[in-house]
């Protein structure tokens, strides 16, 4: 770990604290909902997982309260949104919340004060080989982007789904919804990420692309079994829409952790 002076001399470009808290918020709101869905209080759980994320990271400086403020509301509005897109509502407004928040974050970054605080105490004792010289930058944006890869991801992907016209929202769940059909999908879509996202750390793309082409494999017949044309055509659409936006999740995260 560096001494707290010399992070203040890191470049600022490499300065990622802002946007590793807002991936935290997002993801543990999509996690709070997941595991029992209250309204307002899931995105209010996210807004306050990720202020106390950022004060634990030392982003205590004037920008940094400012900053941690403005991500609080961009996580209460993602869920808001989220909650209004699942209803049948407008599923391209989440989705234009999400890009503009991590656009504003990419484009302040540089003004994001160095994490450290009580993370980086730890950082510093913690023992365990893998985590010993990561910054506590680097470590926010991490936890972040794995976190991102659970229930956020599934979330981006309904969103996709609906706002294409792939799916309709008021029927998930129900047996009109092609996710009944194709078993599993909530459980490997996460699973398929976090796979992803880990191989691409230890520069394992090719790897990578195996597990994405596997999946398509195991997928195939199941889908040509399932009834008369139209609905494997159906289900074809689903499952290719959905894959791709599942892949491009991982896949964006990585680009992210490459910074």
């Amino acid at each position: 770990m560096l001494a707290p002076a010399a992070r203040d001399l890191l470049p600022r470009e490499r300065r990622m604290s802002w946007i590793a808290v807002l991936l935290v918020g997002l993801a543990v709101a999509d996690l709070a909902h997941s595991i029992r869905p209250v309204k307002v209080v899931d995105e209010c759980v996210g807004a306050a997982a990720a202020v106390c994320v950022g004060l634990l990271a030392g982003l205590t400086g004037v920008g940094d309260v400012v900053a941690l403020a403005v991500i609080a509301a961009a996580v209460v509005l993602w869920g808001q949104t989220v909650t209004s897109a699942f209803a049948g509502s407008r599923p391209w407004l989440p989705l234009l919340v999400l890009g503009l928040a991590l656009a504003v974050g990419v484009l302040t970054s540089p003004w994001a004060g160095p994490a450290d605080g009580l993370l980086g105490e730890w950082l510093d004792s913690v023992r365990v080989p893998t985590l010993q010289g990561l910054s506590a930058d680097r470590a926010l944006l991490l936890l972040g982007a794995f976190l991102m890869q659970l229930s956020t991801g599934n979330v981006i992907v309904r969103l996709v789904l609906a706002a294409t016209g792939t799916t309709n929202p008021a029927h998930h769940d129900t047996p009109a919804d092609p996710e009944q059909l194709l078993k599993g999908g909530r459980l490997l879509g996460p699973m398929e990420r976090v796979f992803i996202v880990g191989l691409g750390l230890a520069g394992q793309l090719t790897a990578a692309s195996i597990v994405v082409a596997a999946k398509g494999l195991l997928r195939w017949p199941e889908l040509q079994s399932k009834g008369d044309q139209q609905r494997i055509h159906r289900l074809t659409e689903y499952f290719l829409v959905g894959s791709f936006v599942s892949w491009l999740v991982a896949l964006s995260s990585l680009l992210l952790l490459a910074r």
